[in-house]
């Protein structure tokens, strides 16, 4: 059942101020435990998403009818909706960061100096997070499993679209850590709407937040990151490419693109504009925008794209710095390898772009040259996925440039600290 949001804004600055206090508490006990007991804690999590399957699909049918009489767009309840395989595969990925090495005290540099002091690079926690995101209830699981294999504690502020889901998900994560004997607190989820509590998360909670990562829209990320006063990992919108060389293999292309665009269109990895060398247009777009509009695509061009192609509609300048989340793609032809990577710089959010090509200085040109946190050659851009690059999991894309970068997985989610060992030296 939905907690009811407080009345006053003095009870959400209240009762965030208490859910940061009991975050910092648990810390430490998170950050001591064994590996084998956080293991411990995931694997306990994962079965208690499988039991209670039942529980957040009631849950989770609720938030979908709710946000669908509001009249949101279906792509948006496809981000939000859960089904028996959905849960199956949040409970399977749990397990998975159960399985993943433990990056905690791992020794990523070690070295001597002359004076025989011994220093080591360390893999530490970062501590406290707090993670900010809309419409996915699995990012409840995911980040909770992150969080704990990294030996960090979260504050989990999802959106009110599904919040009675999260809620659901959020009463198996605490059955999980409580039977591996981790305080209860370790993972808390805001149990409001109230948008009083992101403000809240942003000012640090008297000091108890170590690090911010918002994973919404593009207004929720600029808010954060224009007023946050604690250090923010950025999550921005997934603006994609996908180039189509002079080289590259029509059946390559067209199976890429399809796939690029249509295997999911609501997720940050989606291709949103298709990028063709103007060499080979006339071979490749036809068939791949057949492809494309058989698969049910929209279809969005430049004049060279248009006149190659009668059944797609005339782009605007909006088309290409839309991050659609829908079945639509914008498709210009450009002139040359340089062209495509200069209207990526343009409008790309440093999310993901992907080369289909076979010519491999091509190729390295492209990868050398685009600078965005995923850079393919010949695969779909549906892989910017920490799951899919063997991380277990991820809390989002970063696109931030600062600490970490790409998918934010378990690893991505420590610091260091050096460890030195004398025998007794001093400093002349």
């Amino acid at each position: 059942m939905t907690i009811q949001p407080p009345q006053a804004q003095s009870d959400v600055a209240a009762l965030m101020a208490d859910m940061g206090r009991r975050a910092r508490a648990a810390g430490e006990a998170v950050r001591l435990a064994s590996a084998a007991t956080r293991s411990e804690a995931l694997s306990a999590i994962a079965t208690a998403l499988r039991t209670h399957a039942d529980a957040i699909l009631s849950a989770n049918a609720t938030d979908v009818a709710r946000v669908r009489a509001n009249g949101v767009t279906e792509a948006l309840i496809d981000r939000l909706a859960l089904t028996p395989a959905r849960i199956a595969a949040m409970a399977d990925a749990v397990d998975e960061v159960a399985a993943f090495p433990d990056p905690l005290g791992v020794e990523t540099a070690r070295w001597t100096r002359p004076n025989g002091l011994d220093f080591a690079r360390v893999r530490t926690a970062l501590g406290v997070l707090a993670i900010i995101y809309e419409s996915r209830p699995n990012v409840t699981a995911d980040a909770a499993a992150l969080c704990i294999r990294s030996g960090n504690v979260a504050i989990l502020r999802c959106g009110s679209d599904c919040l009675d889901s999260s809620l659901a998900i959020h009463a198996a994560v605490v059955e999980g850590l409580t039977a591996a004997g981790l305080p209860a607190d370790a993972v808390q989820l805001v149990p409001t709407p109230d948008r009083a509590a992101v403000g809240a998360l942003m000012t640090g909670l008297d000091g108890s937040i170590d690090l911010l990562i918002p994973r919404g829209g593009k207004s929720l990320v600029a808010r954060v990151q224009a007023e946050a006063r604690v250090p923010v990992l950025s999550h921005l919108e997934g603006l994609n490419h996908t180039y189509l060389d002079a080289a590259a293999d029509l059946d390559m292309a067209r199976d890429i693109v399809v796939n690029a665009k249509m295997r999911r269109v609501s997720v940050c990895g989606s291709t949103e504009t298709l990028l063709v060398d103007a060499e080979a247009a006339v071979r490749l777009l036809p068939p791949v925008a057949q492809a494309l509009i058989a698969a049910g695509c929209e279809l969005r061009g430049d004049a060279g794209s248009c006149a190659l192609v009668p059944a797609m509609i005339a782009a605007e300048d909006a088309d290409w710095s839309t991050e659609y989340l829908a079945p639509i793609l914008a498709v210009r032809v450009v002139d040359g390898l340089d062209a495509a990577i200069a209207h990526i710089r343009r409008y790309g959010s440093g999310h993901t772009e992907a080369i289909v090509t076979e010519d491999p200085e091509a190729a390295t040109t492209f990868l050398n040259a685009v600078d965005s946190a995923i850079v393919l050659w010949n695969a779909s851009t549906q892989f910017a996925d920490g799951g899919e690059f063997g991380f277990g999991g991820e809390i989002g894309i970063s696109t931030s440039r600062l600490h970490a970068r790409g998918p934010v997985g378990a690893e991505q989610l420590t610091s260091y600290k050096y460890v030195v060992r004398g025998t007794g030296q001093t400093r002349p």
